[in-house]
């Protein structure tokens, strides 16, 4: 028998219950999104193509370290806003933001991506897992304006449409979607 599963089922359970659903969507998110860095190369071609314009707010979802917010915050002068649902790279992300500089352009916030308003975001980037971007989906789909950009390292938005796909080669071979809002129907309402 694996003592450390049958452990962590009896800390699991000695939790309140909040709490305990609190642990389990965050042991489920990381399985889904485990902490795997994008290089620099593939960041600033994903920051490309995302066309950013000063002024524009981006979220990166997942933020890690913070790398995506500290170069969309440095070189393209937009406001960058991460979350991460990790307490220990939030307090990297943070400290690596600090060390560059940017706390008044860039901030990072402890959450999860799933229940994030992502009203006030022009540009979404994301590498999750196929299964995690599926569950994201309605949420980018509901508070996005149109003209936002979706892009995503990796994995597709199941169901949608890229509107490029580029092949990026570092070491491995990796591909970038980049997915645009399309324009609001009249007849109906986004919310």
């Amino acid at each position: 028998m694996r003592w450390h599963i049958v452990l962590a089922a009896v800390a699991l359970a000695s939790l309140p219950a909040s709490a305990q659903t609190s642990a389990q969507n965050s042991r489920f998110a990381n399985k889904l999104a485990p902490f795997v860095t994008s290089s620099v190369k593939i960041v600033d071609r994903m920051l490309e193509l995302a066309h950013l314009k000063p002024g524009e707010t981006l979220y990166d979802l997942g933020c890690g370290d913070g790398r995506i917010l500290i170069t969309a915050a440095g070189k393209y002068k937009v406001k960058a806003v991460g979350v991460e649902i990790s307490p220990k790279l939030v307090a990297e992300a943070q400290k690596n933001i600090e060390m560059a500089g940017l706390t008044d352009q860039a901030s990072v916030m402890k959450g999860d991506l799933l229940e994030t308003d992502l009203s006030g975001a022009d540009v979404v980037t994301i590498y999750l897992a196929t299964d995690l971007n599926a569950k994201l989906r309605p949420r980018l789909e509901r508070f996005l304006k149109p003209g936002a950009r979706v892009i995503s390292h990796d994995y597709a938005v199941p169901g949608w449409k890229p509107t490029q796909v580029e092949r990026a080669d570092d070491r491995h071979v990796h591909l970038i979607y980049v997915y645009d809002m399309p324009p609001a129907k009249s007849d109906a309402p986004r919310n």
